[in-house]
């Protein structure tokens, strides 16, 4: 049973140590879409998603004012579209006229983002994958609110390296049709290894095929809250420490199973899971780094910082497990640099760099996450780093990802300005030497020999 009591416990948190609910996201099955042609296509998604999320927004305020709980965000995943447009689309451009439907309904009922402009290639690419996929530079630049992903590997398949050569040439493109607003296009358009069917976070977020025709997934969050209470203990050993962490990562996610129930209830739409992940915001008190730097680091990044997060994600998991009935998406602790004013300083300061956050990687949430890079960087380049964070995704049996952002006309040195959560970035140094002969040889990395555990 979840009462108001343990609501009102959580309203210090709430008020002074940025608690909050860090999103509803309701999952929405487009298959019932499908259709031959592409007008009718259109029209059906755009009914669905309006029907089945019209009061989304609504709910999530009514929630806000009756428990005192900030919802930062209402949004919407939809099944991946290049299954959904397969039937309709002869081209590229058909597919992203689907993303200007999305982006219209995601207006039109109120919600910040809506992800699902997805393909999930892991182990090949049919013909209309790989039309979504060249479609993207059109349908970031020509939206607003549409979120892509592609998985471009997992631990049972291996790595498609076709499609991570040609996610590096899609992201530069991105980047050069979003150039007016700093390549801001790329910071809606993630890589996966391992994605999951039911990440209420943006940009990855999509409704799995395996999913209800409609579900409430929600994300926590709550950085702010365990520095706080690390404070408390400050110099106490590893298992007050780790005690502390759990604790207080069960009073967060019970928050979060209260705001999901409830929404769940007011919809008609069943509860899907709570995404217990420790998600910062550019707000002041309200980051990763600065919960790294609470347990014994300089700055995020100094030697300690892989042990120091891999404890951190783990206490998390093992607080928050218990106090939701169920539990999916991500669950950890992200680690994004715009979003995340500590890991800013850390780079600012040269304390962490790309290689290491690559090898914070394997023990965190996700990946590499809102990393700014200069313009100029090879699309073989990105291909590259996109190729490490699968592998290490792949061999680990875990979700890794890459939100990088080429921003043309900037170089290292310079910082690029994104704006509300996905605040600010310096532009960090990309390792200068060629990996190109190894992008273009083409074809599939096989799956680790641990995939045959069936």
């Amino acid at each position: 049973m979840i009462n108001r009591v343990e609501v009102n416990e959580t309203n210090e948190m709430i008020e002074k140590e940025n608690l909050d609910v860090r999103t509803i996201t309701i999952g929405i099955s487009l298959l019932d879409c499908i259709d031959a042609d592409l007008e009718n296509c259109k029209k059906k998604i755009y009914s669905k998603i309006k029907q089945t999320a019209k009061d989304l927004v609504a709910t999530g305020n009514e929630i806000e004012k009756e428990f005192g709980i900030p919802i930062v965000n209402k949004r919407i995943s939809v099944t991946p579209i290049a299954l959904i447009g397969g039937a309709c689309c002869q081209k590229p451009e058909d597919f992203a006229q689907i993303a200007v439907v999305l982006d219209e309904v995601a207006k039109e009922v109120g919600v910040n983002f809506i992800g699902g402009y997805s393909a999930l290639v892991s182990k090949g690419m049919t013909k209309a994958d790989k039309m979504l996929i060249e479609s993207i530079p059109m349908a970031l630049s020509s939206t607003e609110r549409v979120c892509s992903s592609i998985n471009l590997g997992s631990t049972k398949t291996g790595i498609n390296m076709d499609a991570v050569k040609l996610m590096g040439e899609i992201i530069k493109q991105t980047a050069e049709y979003t150039k007016e607003d700093d390549s801001l296009g790329c910071a809606k358009l993630v890589v996966f290894c391992n994605a999951p069917d039911d990440n209420p976070f943006m940009a990855g977020a999509f409704h799995g095929v395996t999913e209800a025709d409609a579900i409430i997934n929600v994300g926590v969050s709550g950085p702010g809250v365990v520095r706080t209470a690390l404070e408390k203990v400050r110099g106490e050993n590893f298992e007050v420490l780790c005690e502390t962490i759990k604790k207080t990562a069960f009073k967060v996610t019970r928050v979060g199973q209260l705001v999901a129930k409830e929404a769940s209830k007011m919809l008609g739409i069943p509860f899907g899971i709570v995404d217990l992940s420790l998600a910062p915001t550019p707000a002041i008190g309200d980051s990763v780094a600065d919960i790294l730097c609470e347990i014994g680091l300089e700055y995020a990044g100094a030697p300690g910082t892989t042990a120091a997060l891999a404890l951190l994600n783990d206490q998390v998991k093992k607080g928050g497990v218990m106090a939701s009935s169920y539990v999916g998406g991500l669950s950890g602790a992200f680690i994004p640099v715009s979003e995340d004013q500590g890991m800013i300083d850390a780079v600012t300061a040269g304390a962490l760099t790309i290689e290491k956050l690559e090898a914070m990687t394997c023990v965190c949430s996700v990946g590499l996450d809102m990393i700014a890079i200069p313009g100029d960087t090879k699309a073989t380049t990105i291909s590259g780093i996109i190729a490490d964070e699968m592998a290490i995704g792949m061999v680990n049996q875990k979700t890794t990802a890459v939100r990088i952002i080429p921003v043309i006309g900037k170089g290292v040195g310079e910082k690029v300005e994104f704006g509300g959560l996905l605040g600010y970035a310096p532009i960090m140094p990309v390792n200068p030497y060629s990996c190109d002969a190894f992008v273009n040889r083409g074809g599939r990395i096989p799956a680790p020999i641990h995939s045959f555990k069936n």
